[in-house]
């Protein structure tokens, strides 16, 4: 019965122009033009995901319909890719809309900070402003769910949601220590080499390799994932994660002090991005925060395999907010 329901969470696919980058928007519920649907018709609340790098919505798409069956469907979640780590699909439609800010006017919009940037226009143009927000982010969606609080505090968030947090000392982490070289130094290696072995493949190539990967890792995606072989997203995906390892370096405590009634930390026990001396650190510096550390052995890449047990875990922390709404 369980599992039937979970197939039959409605999830509407979009490519939008944001900033002017192709971005793709994952939409749980029956909502998919905020602005179109009558005001009393209207959700008050929004559930809003940012991924970790690379930012492929389709693999967050079991976390958001768990969580969207466990909060009664009552409020849409939806999922934004990363600029740049989204290609439209031959004959699929791009949505435009009139506020779509200039992509000259966001500076380096497939960076770090751009990136912020992105997330903040895509809120400002498509969510009414009398809609509440829960703001969900996953690895370094994290440090862009703390530059969301801190650069626009004028946004109705009432909750934000750090999942397995990179927001410090990232090239200090065990993964760091590896990832440094590789994305700081070898980057433009990468580059050529994914360029000169996936460029020339077909999609039907790629289709059946992305199959054959999916059956081995027990996985199913009911959109495509494409772009895991599309050498422009894979580019974009390390120039992030380049910048990640060189600029998140000191936690923001300034924002956390701020805003720490309106955030939960989950951290992991076994996460080679964010280990347990991390979460301790935090802890010990904001003893009255909601700093939490996972008990289920829950791996940093829970989307893979655990994303009905955190989506059940965001829902229960949510009641009692969901219930003064």
């Amino acid at each position: 019965m369980d599992s039937e329901m979970k197939e039959e969470v409605p999830v509407h696919e979009e490519f939008i122009l944001c900033c002017g980058v192709e971005t793709q928007v994952l939409k749980c519920g029956p909502w998919t033009n905020l602005f179109n649907e009558p005001r009393a018709n209207r959700p008050k609340l929004l559930i809003f995901v940012i991924t970790g790098n690379p930012g492929f919505s389709a693999f967050y798409v079991p976390f958001a319909k768990a969580l969207y069956s466990s909060v009664n469907r009552c409020f849409p979640v939806w999922v934004i890719s990363h600029a740049g780590h989204a290609l439209v699909p031959k004959g699929k439609k791009i949505l435009t809309t009139s506020d779509d800010t200039n992509a000259q006017e966001i500076n380096d919009i497939y960076g770090l900070q751009g990136q912020v940037e992105h997330k903040l226009a895509f809120l400002r143009t498509h969510v009414p402003k009398e809609i509440k927000l829960v703001v969900i982010g996953h690895s370094i969606g994290c440090h862009f769910s703390l530059e969301i609080l801190k650069l626009a505090p004028e946004l109705p968030i009432i909750r934000s949601f750090l999942l397995f947090p990179t927001i410090e000392r990232m090239s200090e982490s065990p993964n760091g220590r590896i990832a440094t070289p590789l994305l700081c130094w070898l980057r433009y290696a990468l580059y050529v080499f994914a360029y000169l072995l996936l460029k020339p493949w077909p999609e039907k190539i790629k289709s059946f390799v992305i199959r054959i990967a999916l059956q081995m890792m027990n996985l199913q995606s009911e959109f495509s994932v494409l772009n895991i072989l599309e050498p422009f997203c894979l580019a974009n995906a390390a120039y992030l994660g380049g910048q990640e390892m060189m600029k998140v370096v000191k936690r923001d405590n300034e924002t956390i002090k701020t805003y720490l009634s309106k955030l939960t930390f989950y951290y992991g026990t076994t996460d080679a991005w964010c280990p347990k001396e991390y979460y301790e650190d935090i802890k010990k510096d904001f003893p009255e925060g909601d700093i939490r550390l996972c008990e289920k052995k829950i791996p940093h890449a829970f989307i893979l395999h655990f994303p009905q047990e955190m989506a059940d875990m965001v829902a229960d922390w949510l009641k009692d907010d969901l219930s003064k709404i």
